[in-house]
């Protein structure tokens, strides 16, 4: 027998051609339908309705709560584990359910108060396609759990694994005998760094094909459930709108299609990737809030000017309506944003993950806005000032800083991570990567930066800029010099407020603190070493890595 092999995640590395259906598209390989499979179609069992995709796929919704029921590919049951159903949230309740068939496509309708989901089957595809429709709170949280019985796939992310005997924080972080800690939260990955997730063991594939995320919040950068493993089986997310360290209001409305994609063990069909399904096969099935690829439009610019060729750009629109993003090319700017909704949106350009440059553009349906060059004013990246040191880069993330990396999949407490204490030489080349990622008022506050100044420089006055990447109670950076001059306490910033720092994010609210060091606060001595300590302000928090703390983008002192 053939050792496992793991597909945890697709990137978006290649672009398919064409507009051709999904429902023919996605046939190729190891979607294939079988010359023996049964035929396609639905039946009642009196609970559930009961779809056969003609292909290798059979599964079950039930008629009293449209829950998944039932996943069998090849004959063997994948749903399940701890006696849960797969479902939207953790379960709807009593809700009516529907099904129909037009020619090709079974849908089942499931409506619970004003929350609508389908499930739909295509003849010969051993996919489910999922749509949900929220149009307001009354269910909190929406995300499609699909609950996968234990035993089948090996345990390829151990990050995410949320069996451990001991609980560090709250209900859902927990460290193993050996120290490393495991949680559900733990994904690694921003929205924009996959299409699809799941497991595989050479034989068999079971993935989630991630939806476009018009209609869910944080923008190309979130961080949220993906999936995880426990002794009782695992979990694949699809997170259409998660509260934690969430920068945006909730959006409301139809999202999807997301798919339950079943292979020979190889990656679903590109066909599925966000960036090309189509589903014209679709269009007149009903669905709530559905609109056709002939109802949205396209943005499409010739180039971005003022770019550090060092970074990636990514452009985004969003809306209280709706959001989207694209990458631009790294040659010359080139960007395109297709099948967006019509409507008038802020277009964003972000270097890394820091907006350098904002304006209004208006979509309309089966229309192509087209933009002339955008130049990204000098002034807008803190980048490009001249800086007599500068600790870390102008990215709108931690990279590079110490424990930045582990942070995205470990608790603060973890084993792995290196001391959050130690101070920091300037000049000695390791500043950055010796600056702790994440500053916390009851773990590190009062770090020290060393460095020293010509006689020129110390003569004169300068501003000194902490960048910042969220905060969690509050935390936000006060300085002194030399022990002698002391800045006032700032003003919070707008940040969530949920955890982050503990929980794999450091996506929250990017803000630049900046502070006036006068003259009289550094050493003339130019053989000497000034001091920089920074603290952790706030009266919030408890104690230890849920204190007040925040997360670094970049430090530097303005020549």
């Amino acid at each position: 027998m053939s050792e496992p092999v793991q597909h945890a995640v697709g990137r978006r590395t290649f672009v398919v051609g064409g507009a051709a259906a999904a429902g023919s598209a996605v046939l190729a390989g190891p979607l294939a339908r079988p010359a023996s499979a049964a035929a396609f179609g639905w039946s009642d069992d009196g609970s559930h309705y009961v779809v056969d995709t003609g292909a290798s796929l059979v599964f079950k919704v039930s008629k009293s709560n449209g829950d998944l029921t039932s996943l069998v590919y090849k004959g063997t049951e994948y749903q399940g584990y701890g006696g849960m159903n797969s479902h939207i949230e953790s379960g709807l309740g009593a809700s009516t359910v529907t099904i129909s068939q037009s020619g090709s496509t079974i849908l089942v309708s499931v409506t619970y108060g004003t929350l609508k989901h389908y499930y739909a089957a295509r003849s010969g595809e051993n996919n489910v396609y999922l749509w949900t429709n929220k149009a307001d709170t009354s269910v909190s949280a929406t995300r499609y759990i699909v609950r996968v019985k234990a035993g089948l796939f090996a345990n390829d992310e151990p990050d995410s694994y949320t069996y451990a005997p001991t609980t560090v924080e709250a209900s859902d972080v927990f460290r193993k005998s050996d120290g490393q800690t495991r949680s559900k939260h733990f994904s690694r990955l921003r929205v924009t760094d996959y299409d699809y997730i799941g497991w595989s063991t050479g034989g068999v594939g079971l993935y989630v094909v991630r939806s476009n995320h018009e209609k869910a919040s944080g923008g190309p950068f979130y961080r949220s459930l993906l999936r995880h493993q426990s002794a009782d089986g695992g979990g694949l997310y699809e997170i259409l709108y998660y509260g934690e360290n969430q920068t945006e209001a909730q959006r409301f409305g139809l999202q999807g299609p997301y798919v339950i994609a079943f292979t020979d063990g190889g990656a679903p069909s590109s066909a599925l990737y966000p960036a090309n399904l189509t589903t014209p096969w679709a269009d007149g099935l009903g669905i709530s809030g559905y609109v056709a690829a002939s109802g949205r439009g396209r943005v499409a610019g010739v180039g971005i000017t003022g770019r550090d060729p060092a970074f990636p750009y990514t452009v985004g629109l969003a809306n209280s309506a709706a959001q989207y993003w694209g990458s631009a090319r790294a040659s010359d700017g080139y960007f395109s944003v297709t099948g967006v909704l019509p409507g008038t949106y802020t277009l964003t350009v972000f270097k890394g993950e820091l907006a350098v440059y904002t304006t209004s553009v208006a979509v309309t349906a089966g229309g192509t806005t087209t933009l002339n060059s955008i130049a990204v004013p000098t002034s807008n990246d803190p980048g490009n000032a001249s800086a007599i040191w500068r600790i870390g880069s102008w990215d709108g993330t931690p990279g590079g800083f110490k424990n930045a990396e582990l942070m995205t999949y470990a608790h603060p407490s973890d084993v792995r991570a290196a001391s959050w204490t130690g101070n920091v030489v300037v000049g000695s080349g390791t500043e950055t990567s010796a600056f702790p990622c994440y500053l916390w008022k009851d773990v590190n506050s009062g770090i020290i930066v060393y460095f020293k100044l010509t006689a020129a420089q110390a003569a004169a006055a300068h501003t000194l800029r902490i960048g910042v990447t969220t905060a969690y109670a509050n935390g936000r950076p006060q300085i002194a010099v030399n022990d002698t001059w002391t800045s006032a306490v700032p003003s919070p910033p707008t940040q969530p407020s949920t955890r982050s720092l503990t929980v794999g994010s450091y996506r929250g609210n990017n803000y630049t603190f900046t502070y006036s060091v006068p003259a009289s606060a550094w050493l003339t001595d130019t053989g000497s070493y000034n001091t920089l300590k920074i603290y952790v302000a706030s009266g919030s928090g408890t104690t230890s890595f849920l204190s007040a703390g925040t997360a670094i983008d970049a430090i530097d002192l303005l020549a």
